[in-house]
């Protein structure tokens, strides 16, 4: 193998959820990329990292990790989320690349600010924003690049989940040092996929509860976007649906698509699949597909069925890779996901005041 070729070095700070199930595995996955390092205080998170990935090193605390940083290439910030901001920064003024899981930070302002700093010291800063790899989007992306809906008028989007009972946490905190909740757990990547999708926001109303006993953060949320184009975005993140929606209900002046069911990597991520050794990566059963239509009701056969595209969340570590080689760009940049914070921070004012938030 040249120089060139030699992958690049990754640390990986944290290794709860996010960490073990879906950075871990996306980098140890991803050519030109080599899990190094893994930081975490958790013995049996410890155990567990070595265990998967044999000859990776495991350290107790960030700072052992940026004792070393000159053995590095790239740092992952996958800890709560109160850390990126803190970790980020400390990464980016040591001189690493960093990739930080969504969201970057509690603010956008917070955000333009690493942004700033990562340009000023010519590193590249990205947001692990996977759900734009996800089989449903990338079939929709299709679709309106295709011009199959017409002039797209309405996108309503669904993350819902039935979880009657708070798991508890720091994603459930209502301490809003942690930045829990769902409006920025679950609205990070409905919010990031309408913008992507249809552009910027001008106008954001919301509402935001607390229905459940004994929790203490945001578990029914919904955000209505007016974006630039005219296009209306109708986002739903609940822990607390009995009976799920449509993923996605998208209409437009000619059809509209609906379309039902997660993308299957996440689940296949944590029966510890992983997308270099797995047959058949991201695709669904054909009893998933979406329809497109006019008219008529996807439940009566209204419409005809679209094959859902596969989805890829190897495509992102893939594109860091060549990123921090300077042989390409950024996935997903912090000013993106500094824009995702504006319409997050409004859709807070805007539940809090009952007010419609101009932006």
């Amino acid at each position: 193998m040249t120089a060139a070729a030699t992958p690049l070095r990754v640390g990986l700070i944290g290794y709860g959820l996010a960490g073990s199930v879906f950075h871990a595995p996306l980098i140890a996955a991803a050519e030109g990329l080599a899990l190094d390092t893994v930081v975490t205080s958790n013995p049996e998170r410890q155990a567990q990292a070595k265990a998967g990935f044999p000859g990776v090193r495991t350290v107790a605390g960030p700072d052992e990790l940026f004792d070393r940083a000159a053995e590095l290439d790239l740092v992952v910030i996958a800890s709560p989320n109160r850390t990126h901001v803190p970790l980020a920064t400390t990464a980016l003024k040591a001189g690493l690349p960093v990739v930080v899981d969504k969201p970057v930070a509690g603010t956008a302002a917070e955000a333009r600010e690493l942004a700033a700093l990562a340009e000023e010291r010519g590193l590249l800063l990205s947001v692990f924003q996977n759900r734009r790899w996800d089989n449903d989007f990338l079939t929709l992306r299709s679709l309106l690049d295709e011009g199959a809906l017409g002039d797209p008028w309405r996108f309503e989007s669904r993350f819902e989940r039935w979880r009657p009972q708070p798991k508890g946490g720091w994603r459930e905190s209502g301490d809003p040092a942690e930045i829990g909740g769902l409006l920025y757990d679950l609205g990070s990547h409905v919010v990031d996929q309408a913008l992507v999708l249809f552009g910027p926001a001008t106008e954001v109303y919301a509402e935001s509860v607390i229905r459940r006993a004994g929790a203490e953060t945001d578990d029914d949320t919904f955000i209505a976007v007016t974006h630039a184009n005219g296009v209306r975005s109708h986002l739903y993140a609940s822990a607390t649906a009995a009976q799920l929606g449509p993923r996605f209900r998208v209409l437009g002046s000619q059809a509209g698509y609906v379309k039902y069911g997660l993308d299957p990597q996440e689940d296949a991520l944590r029966k510890g699949e992983r997308p270099d050794t797995a047959a058949a990566w991201g695709r669904e059963a054909e009893s998933l597909y979406g329809r497109i239509g006019a008219g008529d009701s996807p439940v009566t056969g209204g419409g005809r069925t679209v094959p859902t595209l596969p989805g890829d969340y190897p495509v992102y570590y893939a594109a860091v890779a060549k990123a921090v080689r300077g042989e390409g760009p950024n996935p997903v940049t912090a000013l993106e996901a500094a824009a995702a914070l504006d319409v997050l921070e409004a859709a807070r004012r805007s539940a809090r005041d009952k007010v419609t938030v101009t932006l």
